[in-house]
């Protein structure tokens, strides 16, 4: 034991062995450093060049494994993590490219994501709305709306005419005045600016005409002043005004046919939306009429019921 004691206070020893304990300690970090760098980890890839805004196929992705230290940023672990979602808008991914997060979006994170919920056959529609036009900010995309249409003429002691143009539409976006969907981040507070939904294109043409007409009466202070309404199909739309008079969409389809000029073409397009408005019409009144006659028919069975009683 004294040995060892005089051996430990010897001041050559303690530094000689201060000294191993050092290289021992850099030793083993480095080599923990270097398997770190060296070790492999599974990624998923691109195996071919896609380009911005494009969905996310399973044939675009495979497998394989790198050494941690080629992977410079966040990337993609899981495979179902990537497939379905898009290519980022501003973003080419280069075949060999590793998944990183900032590559890929969600669909509706796109900058034109209301693009992509478009039918075949249907033409988008922008329309300008406000906080108050759209319910305090309450019709969101996936809600279906109807579309109302108020005529006020002005050579007519300012009659009121108004009525639905079209009913059930799907609403596909809705954003503020600097193109940002409303919806899309809860933590702040976003004011719709404008109403996007689609139509086919027979009705598509109508809306455009008639929105035309309400423009062009607008700048030029023509006869009528028109007013297009969004109504959620959950609320009965009703005019203040008691002196305004109710009419079908036929109406505002002769209103609107009548002030344009048809291209040949599209009068065969007109045709069928005249035909779809009056089939539409026609089901209408039978179910009022159907209506009606329950109705009718539950009073005479309660007075007969009654009468019995009595």
């Amino acid at each position: 034991m004294k040995g060892l004691s005089k051996f430990l206070k010897n001041k050559n020893t303690v530094t000689i062995l201060g000294v191993l304990a050092c290289i021992a300690i850099l030793f083993v970090g480095y080599n923990i450093r270097i398997n770190q760098k060296t070790s492999l980890v599974k990624v998923y890839y691109a195996n071919q060049n896609i380009q911005p805004k494009t969905l996310i196929t399973e044939e675009m992705v495979s497998q394989t494994q790198v050494p941690a230290s080629f992977i410079l940023g966040d990337y993609y672990k899981n495979y179902d993590d990537i497939v379905g979602k898009y290519s980022n808008y501003n973003t080419m991914i280069a075949e060999g490219s590793i998944f990183y997060n900032s590559l890929l979006v969600e669909e509706q994170n796109l900058p034109d994501a209301v693009l992509y919920e478009i039918n075949e056959g249907e033409r988008l529609v922008s329309y300008p709305v406000t906080m108050e036009s759209t319910y305090g900010n309450s019709i969101m995309p996936g809600n279906m709306i109807d579309i109302y249409v108020k005529l006020i003429d002005a050579d007519d002691t300012n009659k009121i005419v108004y009525g639905q143009f079209y009913n059930t539409v799907e609403t596909l976006g809705v954003k503020d005045a600097n193109g940002r969907n409303v919806f899309e981040n809860t933590e702040e507070e976003r004011t719709p600016a404008f109403l996007y939904f689609s139509l086919p294109e027979n009705k598509y043409l109508l809306f455009s005409a008639l929105n035309y007409i309400r423009l062009r009466d607008q700048e030029e202070g023509e006869r009528y002043k028109i007013e297009i309404v969004y109504v959620p199909n959950t609320v009965e739309y009703e005019e203040t005004d008691p002196t305004a008079t109710e009419v079908t969409s036929d109406f505002f389809y002769d209103f609107t046919l009548d002030k344009i000029r048809q291209i040949d073409d599209q009068q065969e397009l007109y045709q069928e939306l005249l035909n779809e408005m009056e089939q539409q019409q026609l089901k209408k009144k039978n179910a009022k009429n159907n209506t009606n006659t329950n109705t009718n028919t539950n009073n005479t069975t309660n007075n007969t019921t009654n009468n019995t009683t009595n």
